[in-house]
């Protein structure tokens, strides 16, 4: 097997702007695995809130030794051995374990919903993501995203509620709101979500520091809208922890090192009685369309990353009035542009 990295700028249709950076431009690996005349393609779009640059993942992906290995049915074993090779570099083991799964995907000419037994008819609706700013480019931006009937509002600033009513003067649209950890202060969150339920708000990710989980239950004690782990969920062992302070998780490739881990963490959330949403970095239709693969299981969806770029290298996963359209196109289900 042979194992080839490149790094690529996805650049940005507007400034990206949560509640600790904001962003032009998003780096990410894009990864080929070759064996036996298939090419299964992988991304990592690394994160510096989990300790990742460009820089090292292309150091870890030049450490590994993928020859060693007969073929990508070794799955597990290949796994194990990437898991084992340094600690984290999650966006990094994620960009192998996706390029393993479109392998195996495109040697059996299978996508990969089909191969796990899903309906693709149930993959969801996913919102369209409204960064932090100014009015008149929120505005812009809701109006920009017409055909998307959810859209996510990243809050956690000091203009919260200014954003929330420059939506709502134009649409009734379904929101979500995401405030990134931005909310410090215990009372401060309760005061918001509050506010935010009488606007119509589904439901409120990550509102508190991933650090103040206590802070987050006792959140939770005086809200309705329902709370879902992002930044307090990163992998597998961090699901069962979350009970009583959050309602669901976020699941993303980049966090909890790609398909084989999600999958798990989908029945382990179930099994805690948790709803499951999965998300996404800036990313290419690569990561994009592989996280699609398995949206039949979940309950929502926020896979928006490549609709926010103007240079996407790849076609894949579809969206027809925001709900996503799974292809039959084997593996992930990707195939390469031509931006010339």
């Amino acid at each position: 097997m042979k194992l080839r990295s490149t790094s690529y700028d996805l650049k940005l249709k507007h400034t990206f702007t949560i509640s600790r950076s904001s962003r032009d431009v998003s780096p990410v690996v894009l990864v080929e695995i070759e064996h036996d005349g298939i090419v299964g393609y992988g991304e990592a779009a690394p994160s510096r809130r989990y300790g990742e640059t460009i820089e090292t993942v292309q150091q870890f992906l030049s450490g590994l030794d993928l020859a060693r290995f007969y073929d990508p049915f070794q799955l597990e074993q290949i796994l194990d051995a990437v898991h084992g090779a340094a600690e984290a570099n999650y966006s990094a083991k994620a960009a192998v374990d996706i390029a393993l799964h479109d392998w195996i995907g495109r040697k059996m000419n299978l996508p990969l919903w089909k191969y796990w037994g899903l309906d693709k008819g149930k993959a969801p609706i996913t919102s369209f993501t409204i960064g932090i700013d100014t009015p008149d480019v929120i505005e812009r931006k809701v109006r920009e995203a017409e055909e998307y009937p959810i859209l996510k509002i990243k809050l956690g600033g000091e203009n919260d509620i200014e954003i929330i009513r420059t939506i709502r003067k134009i649409t009734k649209k379904t929101l979500r709101v995401d405030a990134n950890e931005g909310w410090k202060v215990r009372e401060t969150a309760v005061e918001k979500i509050r506010w935010l339920e009488q606007e119509g708000v589904e439901f409120v990710e990550q509102p508190m520091p991933a650090a103040d989980l206590e802070g987050t239950a006792w959140v939770r004690e005086r809200v309705n809208l329902p709370l879902i782990a992002d930044e307090n969920s990163i992998r597998l062992h961090d699901v069962p922890k979350l009970q009583g302070a959050f309602d669901g998780i976020n699941i993303k490739l980049m966090k909890c090192t790609g398909l084989r881990e999600a999958i798990q963490m989908v029945h382990t959330a179930r099994a805690c009685g948790m709803k499951v949403m999965v998300g996404c970095m800036i990313e290419t239709s690569v990561a994009i369309s592989a996280a699609a693969q398995f949206t039949p299981l979940i309950d929502y969806a926020d896979l928006d990353g490549a609709a926010l770029t103007t240079n996407d290298p790849f076609d894949g996963v579809g969206i027809v009035e925001g709900r996503l359209v799974l292809s039959d196109r084997p593996g992930i289900g990707v195939t390469r542009k031509d931006l010339n």
